[in-house]
């Protein structure tokens, strides 16, 4: 595809659908199929642990089962992603793909930080307010509340729906209208709020229970220290995939709005490499549920990982059922 004009000016409006740097685009492509062949077996097989072994609406993981869910959605993307980079193109021409996908991966990245906050919260309730009544010890067993997050959410994305945005993208436009304007700043203020503000909460609830640890001079700190490394495991997935998305998206949207060419091209270049980089997310949550149980962690590596050593008689699985009653007890308390 030919290149020319794809990012130069008219105007004030420049076409941002067109990639500057087709080598980059195309190393970012690799990296994605790449990510797509390692990602759909993980996440496949441990979903299938979740419904056939490891049985999750009995286990007070529902939390758990939906970032599983809302991984799968990311996969799905990755090959179209990929083949549009390979096409020379940041976004498909074709409006109605173009708006799926951004829905898509809106929904997908609001879910996995949805979810990895309650995961938190639920962990925080239970570790430095053990006393108190932990509402999320009730509702995230029913399935109704998670239905409900999902719905929740699907709001978030209707500005990416919306037709006010030449090739997905928002900002810097020549004839902005009102509403134009309007719906880019709220499509902008959902990208960043839903990183920045759960990472706030996250951080918390870090400090909180690490301080919790620290306080604890008697007794059993092996729930405690769980609970350290459950929530560190999802600060550190949240620093590693999110914010540096949402910093790079911050200098984008003052590049563009400068109209500064030059940086903005650069700008969109590194954007797009930490989103592409931020999609190991789907590698890293299995991480935070081998953190967040201890009996997941057992069964999958025995069903998925060392298949052989139950056909043997290896006691993998019986020392996860040893440890289910103090596992259940962590993850209802």
């Amino acid at each position: 595809m030919v290149q020319q004009d794809g990012n130069t000016s008219v105007g004030n409006n420049t076409d941002h659908c067109f990639t500057e740097n087709p080598t980059v685009y195309t190393v970012l492509s690799s990296a994605m199929i790449m990510e797509f062949i390692l990602a759909l077996p993980l996440n496949l097989s441990v979903l299938y642990v979740f419904l056939f072994k490891f049985k999750f609406w009995k286990t007070n993981s529902m939390f758990l089962f939906n970032m599983v869910v809302a991984d799968l959605l990311l996969v799905g993307c990755l090959p179209v992603k990929a083949y549009h980079y390979q096409q020379g193109v940041r976004r498909s021409e074709n409006k109605t793909v173009c708006k799926s996908m951004l829905f898509m991966l809106f929904l997908n990245r609001s879910a996995s930080i949805a979810f990895l906050t309650m995961i938190s919260i639920d962990r925080y309730l239970s570790v430095v307010h053990p006393g108190k009544k932990n509402f999320l010890k009730v509702l995230k067993r029913s399935p109704h509340t998670s239905i409900l997050i999902w719905v929740m959410l699907l709001p978030l994305t209707i500005p990416t729906m919306l037709k006010t945005f030449e090739c997905c993208n928002s900002l810097g436009r020549e004839d902005d209208g009102l509403l134009d304007v309007l719906t880019d700043v709220v499509r902008e203020v959902v990208f960043f709020t839903q990183i920045l503000i759960p990472f706030g909460v996250l951080v918390f609830c870090t400090a909180q229970i690490v301080n919790r640890l620290k306080k604890k001079t008697v007794g059993d700190k092996t729930k405690l220290r769980r609970a350290v490394f459950l929530v560190s495991s999802v600060v550190f997935v949240f620093s590693l995939c999110f914010l540096p998305c949402a910093i790079s998206r911050m200098v984008l949207l003052i590049a563009r709005i400068k109209e500064n060419e030059r940086a903005e091209e650069i700008a969109v270049q590194v954007y797009d490499s930490l989103m592409c980089f931020s999609y190991i997310d789907c590698f890293l949550d299995p991480l935070v549920y081998c953190f967040c149980c201890s009996r997941f962690k057992n069964i999958y590596m025995s069903t998925c990982v060392c298949p052989s050593s139950q056909r043997l008689g290896v006691p993998m699985i019986s020392s996860a059922k040893t440890g289910d009653s103090k596992e259940q007890t962590a993850e209802s308390s």
